[in-house]
């Protein structure tokens, strides 16, 4: 059965008796694999979370395209003309780096406020433009054919739809996405992850003992700790000096009160007269309302 991403968020929503639910990045209905929930305050870990760079393993079917440039679409051309593997794995390499994507209709993109996926729906096409996104890694994993299986790491705003449908027209005989599953965004493997249906099994209490605390979900953001004094000013909006760090203006941290997350600062100024200004403060109630 296909389950959104939003129907995940409820239904998590529902088990925790949470107020507050959200992800850190929508996984199409037909893929399988990681979803990032983010419980209470952790929703205002969300804008950190996405731009986290995202693995998938997909299947690419050659030979065949579809309207939606996955299997949900109807078939709109074929082709018996596959390549020889060398040329697959030639192509494939051709999109590591940075690269442009023209978006495809069917997506949740806006054009003059309205959903591409609804205007696609009723028959109309309009231009996307282009988009830089970047490969991260891209291995070809399996050929055989007509499938593909590629393992491929990207920045946020990638479509593995589109660069399988890409692939396929480089290789001159069309593609769609076959498959897709989510492995990882950024530190989160998809091997930590609780299944719907072992989440359903548990009691509320077991469910909210795996939640990753919030002191602890950005990894890639330096911590560093201040006290009370200083906790305060941050709650109040105030930029703090941070005189003799080897910190980079531009970069983000943690900021801990007592271990836990009370802020993410970005540092701020020149090398000698640095100030760490909150970005977003979070409200220290629990530690146990996170990913």
């Amino acid at each position: 059965m296909l389950i959104s991403s939003f129907e995940v968020v409820r239904r998590v929503r529902r088990a925790l008796k949470a107020r507050k639910a959200g992800h850190g990045g929508t996984l199409d209905p037909f893929a399988t694999g990681l979803l990032l929930l983010c419980i209470g305050e952790a929703t205002k870990l969300v804008p950190f979370l996405m731009p986290e760079p995202k693995t998938y393993r997909a299947v690419a079917k050659l030979g065949e395209e579809t309207d939606t440039q996955d299997p949900t679409g109807e078939v709109v051309a074929r082709s018996d003309k596959l390549p020889e593997p060398d040329r697959i794995y030639e192509a494939a390499a051709r999109f590591l780096g940075e690269i442009e994507q023209i978006p495809p209709m069917y997506s949740a993109l806006r054009h003059h406020g309205e959903r591409l996926y609804r205007l696609a729906r009723r028959g109309e096409t309009v231009e996307v433009k282009p988009r830089k996104v970047t490969i991260y890694r891209l291995e070809v994993q399996e050929v055989a054919l007509p499938l593909v299986t590629l393992e491929v790491t990207c920045s946020q705003g990638t479509y593995i739809r589109t660069l399988a449908a890409d692939l396929g027209r480089a290789l001159g005989c069309g593609a769609h996405l076959a498959g897709l599953r989510r492995l990882a965004v950024g530190p989160f493997k998809v091997e930590e992850a609780l299944t719907l249906e072992a989440m359903r099994e548990m009691q509320k209490e077991e469910l909210a003992s795996r939640i990753i605390p919030l002191a602890e979900c950005l990894p890639g953001f330096r911590a560093l700790s201040v006290g009370p004094e200083e906790a305060e000013l941050l709650r109040q909006g105030r930029a703090l000096p941070w005189p003799g760090s080897n910190l980079t203006p531009g970069e983000r941290v943690r900021l801990l009160a007592e271990g836990k997350l009370l802020a993410v600062a970005e540092v701020r100024g020149e090398a000698d007269k640095l100030v760490i200004a909150p970005v977003r403060v979070f409200g220290i109630v629990s530690s146990k309302q996170a990913v």
